[in-house]
């Protein structure tokens, strides 16, 4: 009986939107701006003044890391479903530098973190997708229980599970409704926010004092504080790299790295951040126990404060419509999450998938569906994984904030580690060009290495939850990691493989 194999189904479009999905900034901005109001500094006070200022700097570092991936892709169009881990390998191959000996390593190492970012991330979306649920149902005066929100949580987990178990192809048509879904109600929302602003109907006052002031940073440690949680927002682009297998040209995958992230970053993202900072007022008020919060602190102490920023538009400038459209809004974001919880499960599996095909862990990782062609004991492993990681999340916003920020950590150390891996892959290569293959990637690796050492830094210095959640995800790397040592040395021992080669053996 032959090897079930991948089929090449997937053109420009389908590479692009199965990226564009994973990013979905019409979710992003409901689920992640009452963390990143949440965040403080070392002094105890909110850093989302530089909301904005952070999203641009995570975009640059994007866009660097985007253009090394894409780089790559050109360069190995063979990787499959391999991405980073296959870049890997083949980089350290290169006869050139002498570094081979060092291949495999640096293979496992790429492949190992990158399991941090595809096999969390997707339990941060669950989590977020159960915080919604709860946060509409209080609208409705219903109040759920934390036993209620973790079972929402596994219950959406399964769902989403079940779908990627059917394949990439049913994946990318959802994906494709979701984004003009999200998109149009992003833009539209966006607008009204802008036109509050313009109009000042109820005459407020503006956090920012003026439109100027939502751009420009305030403080450079909370642009850089923000930045750690903005990279959540962007981080997807790169996914398109671990559909080589199924598309149907290696130029359709390079040019979906880029395109996806102009459209969903640079495009939408910036466009509705800054309407949303636009409308945020200090008229806007939170009451916990005896103690009210306005503004940025208001935001924080919300389940959802961009629903409580759709309701008060669709009150004031659509005739007392304001929870008709809250609830129109939350449908299109809890879509808009779906396919993002989607599109990271079948890049998270198929990366998976690569490591088991070379037996760096457990085969049952590297089976196929006979019929859908999945990697569906990957789909279901990793389905469970999702659904205890979000029941951790839906807990307090403190948990949350951990694993998306465990989540981030992940991001920025595969990141770092691909903008080197381009470095070393176009080194003395002779279709080097300086800037897009020496200038870029060294930039790209300062810029994740920066928010490495903010995240170590919130840890240390940082003040309340953000501080306590910030440990709690170095403290998770750092079992990671020890897991992944042992798991290696134990494995090559099984298997009779060496983890460092000479270079004469290395293949």
């Amino acid at each position: 009986m032959p090897e079930t194999e991948m089929k090449k189904t997937l053109g420009l479009t389908g590479v692009t939107v199965n990226a564009m999905a994973l990013i979905a900034p019409g979710a992003f901005l409901w689920l992640t701006y009452q963390i990143q109001s949440a965040q403080v500094d070392t002094s105890g006070n909110t850093t989302g003044g530089d909301m904005f200022a952070g999203l641009v700097f995570a975009l640059i570092l994007a866009f660097l890391t985007a253009i090394s991936y894409s780089k790559l892709a050109e360069l190995y169009p063979e990787a499959g479903t391999g991405s980073s881990y296959y870049f890997a390998e083949q980089a350290f191959l290169n006869r050139e530098l002498k570094v081979s000996g060092f291949s495999r390593i640096a293979k496992f190492l790429t492949g190992w973190f990158s399991h941090l970012y595809y096999w969390v991330y997707p339990g941060v979306m669950v989590a977020m997708f159960a915080t919604m649920v709860t946060y509409i149902a209080g609208q409705l005066n219903v109040t759920l229980s934390i036993p209620v929100q973790i079972i929402i949580a596994v219950a959406f987990a399964f769902i989403v599970g079940a779908v990627a178990y059917r394949g990439i192809n049913g994946s990318t048509l959802f994906a494709i409704l979701i984004n003009v879904i999200q998109i149009v109600t992003l833009v539209f929302i966006t607008v009204l926010a802008l036109i509050y602003r313009l109009n000042n109907p109820q005459h407020v006052q503006f956090v920012h004092k003026s439109l100027l002031d939502i751009i420009m940073p305030h403080n450079f440690s909370a642009v850089l504080f923000q930045a750690t949680i903005s990279i959540l927002l962007l981080v997807g682009f790169e996914s398109t790299t671990a559909l080589a297998a199924e598309a149907k040209s290696p130029k359709h995958v390079s040019r979906g790295v880029i395109l996806s992230l102009i459209l969903q970053g640079l495009i939408f993202y910036l466009f509705e951040y800054f309407g949303a900072n636009a409308w945020i007022n200090t008229s806007y008020t939170q009451t916990i126990g005896n103690k009210t919060f306005t503004g940025l602190d208001a935001a924080a102490q919300s389940g959802a404060p961009i629903g409580d920023m759709v309701q008060n538009l669709g009150n004031v400038l659509l005739n007392n419509s304001g929870f008709a459209l809250m609830i129109i809004v939350s449908i299109s974001v809890a879509i808009a999450i779906f396919g993002s919880t989607l599109s990271c499960m079948n890049s998270g599996v198929r990366v998976t998938y690569a490591m088991s095909k070379d037996k760096e862990v457990p085969s049952i990782l590297g089976m196929l569906h006979p019929k859908h062609a999945t990697p569906h004991a990957g789909v279901w492993i990793l389905t469970i994984a999702s659904a205890l990681i979000g029941g951790f999340g839906v807990i307090s916003v403190r948990n949350l904030t951990a694993i998306t920020l465990f989540s981030n950590v992940g991001t920025f150390i595969i990141y770092g580690m691909t903008n080197i891996i381009s470095l070393i892959a176009f080194m003395r290569h002779p279709a080097q060009n300086k800037v897009l293959h020496l200038i870029v990637p060294i930039l790209g690796f300062i810029a994740n290495l920066g928010m490495l050492i903010a995240v170590f830094y919130l840890g240390i210095l940082g003040g309340g939850d953000t501080k306590i959640a910030a440990l709690e995800a170095i403290a998770a790397t750092g079992i990671w990691t020890v897991i992944g040592i042992f798991y290696l040395i134990s494995n090559s021992r099984s298997l009779g493989r060496k983890i460092i080669t000479s270079h004469n053996a290395a293949r």
